[in-house]
This record gives C-alpha cells, structure tokens and sequence, in this order.
C-alpha cells in the first residue's frame, strides 16, 4: 500500500516547477502541491483521524485534503453535494467517519478552519487495502459504498492517460463534481499523472447546481475562461454544449478530448457533434471497477459504442449479454463479503462490434412485452430526450401489447401536438417493438423532492410505475394515443 502512495507522489514530484492546479489567480506548481499535501498530511495525522470525510465545493482544497488523506495512509470519503441531508448523514455514519473537512454535522466538534472531528466508537470494518470509499446513488434511498485501493484506481488513470496521449492534453477542467468518482480519477489523478494543468472552479461558476440544474450562459463563460484541451461531460451537458455550438453561441476551439459518460448518449447527438466537429469520445465505467472501463479514441472510435476495453483490463460477456470485467474491480461493498471468483459482472447488457461495445441497458431494467421481445428503456429514453420538447421521459412496456411513455415537457407551455410530433420524430428511427405506442403527459418533473428520481437524476423506476400503473391502465384500457 505505501510503495504504490510513494510511486504516486514521486512521478507527480518530476513536474516540478509546472503548474498542477489553478482556481481563478490562485495557482501551485508540483512542488507547491507535494509541499502543501505534505504539510496537511501532517496535520491529519496529528487529529488521530483515520477516515476521513470530504464535504467541499470543487476547488483546490479538495484536491490537497483528497491527496493528503492518501499521503497520510488514511481513508477518504468523498460526499457528494448533491446527496439529500439524509444520504450525507448514512455516509458519514456507514463509514465511520472521524474526520470531516467541509461543513459541520451534528455530532462533530470543529477543531480548525472547516475541520471537524468526532470519536467513533465501533466503525465499520473495512475491506484490507482500502484508501477510498465512493458512495453510489443507485436506485435505493441509501447509496452503497464502494471500496476501493489505490493500485486500481492508479491503473485506470494510467490507462487514461495512454487513451488521451495523442491529444496532447495539457489543461483540464474539472466541470463534474469532484465528489464523482469519474471526475476525481479522471479529471484530477490522469492529468496529475501527465504533467498538465487542472483548472479548478466552484460549481455555481461553472453553472451546475445540485443533481441537474444548469445555467447555460455561466457553463460557456467558465469554457471561455478556462480555454481547456479536456472535459469529462455527461449527456445533458453534452447536449447543451452541442445545442449552444448550433446556434453559434461561443464554445472555445482549444478543446481536444472531451469525454462523455454517465449514461447512454444518443447516436444522434454524437453526429450532431460531429458536424460540429468537437472531439467527442463515448465512454463506459462503474464505480465498482474504479469507474472506466472503455473509452473511443481518436485513433480507435467507433460512434454508437462505448469504445474498446481499456488496457488495464478484460472484458467477455456472459451467456445473457451481461458485461463481465477482469483485472479491475472493488474490494467490495461495505459492510458486504468481498465478490468472488476472476470476473465481475456490471449488471449491464450488451454486445461486441469489432472490439468495440455497444451497450443495451441495465439487466434489471430490460422488460419484455406482451408479444415477447425485450426492450431496454434506457436506449429508448435516450432518443426521446434529444426532442427539444422532452425534458424526461420514462418507458413502461412489461407484459403490455404496446409500450407507454411517460413524458416531462421541456417548456410549461410546451403542445401536446409538439410532443407528439417528437415521439413521431424518434418512432422513425426504431424498430417496431421498442417505439413509444401511446403516452401520457407527466403530472410534474420527476426529481428527489418526490422520489421519483434519485438526487443526482437517475429514475426511480419502481416509484414511477407504481405512481402512473393506474394511468397506464386506463390508457392501455382504452387503446388510443395520448
């Protein structure tokens, strides 16, 4: 465990007197950076903590207080911002945390400067090896925590690196949370790794704010000001990034690899971003194998999949089409028996196209029809969301002669005749059994406020049937279009 930390401090060491990170005037060199991890290090030490929590905005203390924590042997928690009081709370108190650096929690004395501490007496036991703990949303009410060492996480930003490598990535801009497991080993530990520059801003100045939120105008500003070569985007910031490029707003030209993941992106957009000529790579993780696992490449893309495995790495597939990984996975769940035997299966479905994979859905999401066919709603959701009309859409079709659309509108004044031309518009371009064959008009956006999404956006899938079942019924019942 110590020899992989001092591995990882002495190849960032060798950058010296480049810069690592920058937020607004302020700026630290490698050197600044080890000096300033060091020194935090100590202090962490000297509280007696043991794990410790990070609850902060994006910026350069998170990076420092993440490193330190690692430099110190000590384990890490990243809590996301976007995770109601009630997930903060259970991440606090799974884990054990002795130590939280951000905003108070009750039960927590404040030692110094946004520095916490309490006694835990019995904490949870860990899986031998663990230096981070990231907490997945899911689709429960109480995310799950991942274990994870540090030799994995250091593979896959390695294999991100050589991925990147002829895109000559020297400036990167951290625009997901740095609590994301994807931004933090991605956007923060690749580029370390590769000398370059993290550009650091608070959320609010990047424009996102809690799981959804987006302020378009502030999202360009912070591209503008901070000209990077790379991002890590999700769909819907791809989409809005490819929407304000077509209508001619200003999207800096220095960009040249930007990564998109986190859920299943259109083919559509992908071209639309094409035309546009953005370097767009698809890519595919999961927190439980230390987030990516494939990734397109400028020279190995292939748009439609999630790229090819990344080197670090095997993948098959199951008897089922469920993704299988080997050679890059968690140490476990907490508070769970560590996962058995070479291969670890995502839970995710899907098929090889000359090496490349392209995804169907979740395994547990699949449904299947009244006439027997599977349909996975995730790529049928997709399409339907690149409709300017459609803000959300949810697709129910298990046991049903014809599948049913649940749809959010983007504008309150939004015609039902436009919806409809939009589920016509994406219809075209599926086949007959997985097209939208009747829909109902959402009676309000699907978020956490009534648990019928997750805090960070995903669908409460269960919840939503359970809440339209009786719409679905008399729609179904009596067999017309919405």
């Amino acid at each position: 465990m110590w020899s992989a930390v001092e591995s990882f401090f002495e190849r960032l060491a060798a950058f010296g007197p480049h810069t690592a990170l920058a937020e607004d005037s302020h700026e630290l060199t490698y050197d600044g950076l080890l000096a300033a991890v060091t020194s935090r290090s100590r202090l962490l030490r000297g509280l007696g903590a043991q794990r410790v929590a990070l609850a902060l905005d994006n910026g350069i203390d998170w990076v420092l207080w993440d490193l330190a924590a690692l430099h110190a042997g000590l384990v890490c928690v990243p809590v996301p911002g976007f995770f109601s009081a009630e997930q903060q709370r259970h991440v606090l108190d799974s884990a054990g945390i002795d130590c939280l650096i951000g905003a108070g929690a009750p039960g927590f004395a404040s030692v110094e400067n946004d520095i916490y501490h309490r006694t835990v007496a019995q904490p949870a036991e860990l899986h031998p090896g663990t230096c981070k703990i990231t907490y997945t949303s899911g689709t429960t009410g109480q995310p799950k925590g991942v274990c994870l060492d540090l030799n994995t996480q250091l593979a896959v930003a390695d294999s991100l690196v050589k991925a990147s490598a002829s895109r000559e990535v020297q400036r990167h801009l951290c625009i997901l949370p740095l609590a994301t497991l994807l931004e933090n080993i991605a956007g923060v530990y690749a580029p370390l790794l590769a000398g370059a520059r993290v550009e650091l801003m608070p959320m609010a100045q990047i424009g996102l704010t809690g799981a959804s939120g987006l302020d378009l105008a502030r999202f360009l500003q912070a591209l503008h000001t901070a000209q990077p070569h790379s991002l890590i985007l999700l769909p819907q910031l791809l989409l809005a990034l490819v929407s304000a490029a077509e209508r001619k707003l200003p999207v800096p030209t220095s960009l040249r690899f930007v990564a998109v993941g986190g859920g299943r992106v259109s083919v559509q957009l992908l071209l639309r971003a094409d035309a546009l000529d953005l370097p767009i790579f698809e890519g595919y993780g999961l927190s439980e194998c230390a987030s990516v696992v494939c990734l397109n490449t400028p020279e190995q893309r292939r748009i439609g999949s999630t790229g090819q495995p990344l080197g670090h790495l095997q993948m098959t597939l199951a008897a089922d089409g469920e993704v299988l990984v080997k050679g890059a996975r968690m140490l476990g769940y907490l508070g769970e028996p560590a996962p058995q035997g070479e291969w670890l299966g995502t839970g995710d479905l899907g098929h090889f196209e000359q090496g490349f994979l392209v995804l169907h859905g979740r395994k547990k999401h699949q449904f299947i029809t009244a006439y027997g066919r599977n349909v996975n709603p995730e790529w049928v959701e997709s399409e339907l969301v690149q409709q300017l009309p459609i803000a959300q859409a949810w697709l129910h079709g298990e046991a049903l002669p014809g599948n049913v659309a649940v749809l959010v509108p983007r504008f309150a004044n939004t015609l039902d005749a436009q919806l409809q031309e939009a589920v016509d518009a994406v219809n075209h371009g599926l086949p007959d059994y997985a097209r939208v064959h009747h829909w109902l008009r959402a009676e309000a956006p699907f978020s956490a406020s009534n648990d019928l999404a997750t805090a960070n956006g995903r669908l409460r899938r269960a919840a939503l049937f359970s809440h339209y079942q009786a719409a679905i019924e008399a729609l179904m019942a009596e067999g017309v279009h919405a």
